[in-house]
């Protein structure tokens, strides 16, 4: 009982010492790029001993790749936890999508600094962790798929829907949308975002219906 006891705490000890890392990591390098960021100045930061970071992580390379597994992996637990919420309530797959995209925009606001990463280094096609970013990639379009490819079997969507180039875009301009807010109108509460984007979503841009 006690050893249970014990290994239970040096797990949850250990997911600290990550989550430390994990923020660390993400504010120097949005902060100076990944190049300048040293794994002394990750661990000052953390407020950790250096050995620290090597015994969670091989390399500063594989920090940044688990650390961008680990965010993109909250960000598709949320996008899910959302869609199958609504499922719950008795909700359309219209009111799933709506309620991921909100969800999307709670994530960013929650942690912009990751966002901002993730979608610099969709651009790179250069780093060892590449391949690691197209797979958790897919993984949160994956969710946006499934609801889409549901709502195209019920027939609540048209089954002209080309349903990967929809979820990528849907996810695109969530991305986006709440960048552009947070650099550039900051002023703007996320119910304002969300609502744009939710006209969006149920077309009607124009300001019709």
């Amino acid at each position: 009982m006690e050893s249970s006891r014990a290994v239970a705490s040096g797990s949850s000890r250990r997911r600290t010492t990550r989550q430390k890392l994990y923020e660390a990591a993400v504010t120097l390098i949005a902060e100076q790029g990944f190049s300048a960021t040293t794994v002394d100045e990750i661990a000052e930061r953390a407020g950790v001993a250096k050995g620290t970071v090597y015994y969670n992580f091989a390399s500063k390379s594989v920090l940044f790749e688990e650390l961008l597994r680990h965010g993109v992996g909250l960000l598709t637990a949320s996008l899910r936890e959302a869609a199958e919420k609504t499922a719950r309530d008795g909700g359309s797959k219209v009111d799933a999508l709506d309620a991921m995209i909100r969800a999307g925009l709670v994530f960013i606001d929650r942690y912009p600094a990751f966002t901002q990463l993730y979608v610099a280094e969709l651009w790179r096609t250069n780093r060892a962790w590449q391949s690691t970013l197209m797979v958790v990639r897919q993984e949160a379009v994956a969710v946006v798929e499934g609801v889409l490819r549901d709502g195209v079997a019920s027939g609540e969507l048209s089954d002209e829907i080309d349903i990967s180039l929809t979820a990528a875009a849907l996810v695109g301009m969530v991305l986006v949308a709440a960048l552009d807010w947070q650099a550039f109108q900051p002023e703007r509460t996320l119910d304002d975002v969300h609502a744009a984007l939710s006209r969006l979503l149920h077309g009607r841009v124009s300001g019709c219906g």
